[in-house]
């Protein structure tokens, strides 16, 4: 796909990246990815493989045990970064929605860069009604997420991790939670953001988005990254045994 704005640097760098619980469960095992700026990168694999939790550690929702991560030419764990202040770079959606029922549409997206920001509250509300617009929801800015489908819901709240302004946006199988018939208007959302060069890392089981719209696709399995390719290879001739197998069971 032919990205907007794509310039192609080193937007993440995991290195190594390990993750032991403290129940001693090993969820991550040197674990090594790089995504592009502009690049969607879509990981996949069977439940408990340490998809989620490697989405997870991009923003240190989830701390590493070993290994380090670069965001953005930022080392997460220098002792130097602010990581509060990176974490506004990077937007999450979560398979729940997590909008706050006490507040329009409007105003969960209006939330956080009026708390972060030195905008003023009428610049910020443009801005939300943009977002708004932008993900198909121009007609419901007033209403509040009860009066919404599952689909619309999670629409706002990709059009909230937007409000930031992030440079990388992370995705936790943002359709998992939905009824078949709303999945495909979160998708078309995520593919024109795609298509507008955002850079974006997506866990999911839509196999159609990963074929359509990722640049590369990770299997994942125990903890270990097995396989990293282009879809035409990752789909029409798997590389490795356990990954035919997994296609084969889902496909």
């Amino acid at each position: 796909m032919t990205r907007a704005n794509y310039k192609g640097e080193d937007m993440v760098i995991a290195v190594d990246v390990d993750k032991i619980y403290p129940n001693k469960c090993h969820a991550l095992k040197k674990v090594s990815i790089t995504v592009k700026r502009g690049e969607v990168v879509v990981i996949i694999g069977p439940s408990g493989s340490g998809k989620s939790t490697l989405l997870r550690t991009l923003n240190q929702l989830e701390t590493v045990t070993g290994g380090d991560i670069t965001i953005d030419g930022i080392n997460m764990y220098d002792s130097a970064t602010n990581i509060n202040a990176l974490r506004e770079n990077v937007g999450m959606v979560f398979q729940s929605f997590n909008l706050f029922p006490h507040l329009s549409v409007k105003k969960n997206v209006m939330l956080a860069p009026l708390k972060v920001s030195n905008l003023d509250k009428e610049q910020v509300e443009k801005d939300a009604i943009s977002l708004l617009t932008r993900v198909g929801l121009a007609e419901k800015v007033d209403v509040y997420p009860s009066q919404l489908s599952g689909g619309q819901q999670q629409r706002v709240a990709i059009a909230r991790a937007l409000a930031m302004k992030p440079d990388l946006m992370l995705f936790d199988e943002p359709t998992s939670a939905l009824d078949p018939e709303m999945v495909g208007e979160v998708l078309e959302v995520m593919k024109s953001l795609a298509e507008e060069g955002m850079t974006m890392v997506v866990v999911t089981h839509e196999m159609g988005f990963a074929n359509e719209v990722a640049d590369r696709v990770l299997f994942m399995e125990d903890g270990q990254l097995l396989v990293d390719d282009v879809p035409e290879n990752f789909f029409e001739n798997p590389s490795h045994p356990r990954l035919q197998k997994f296609l084969s069971s889902i496909l």
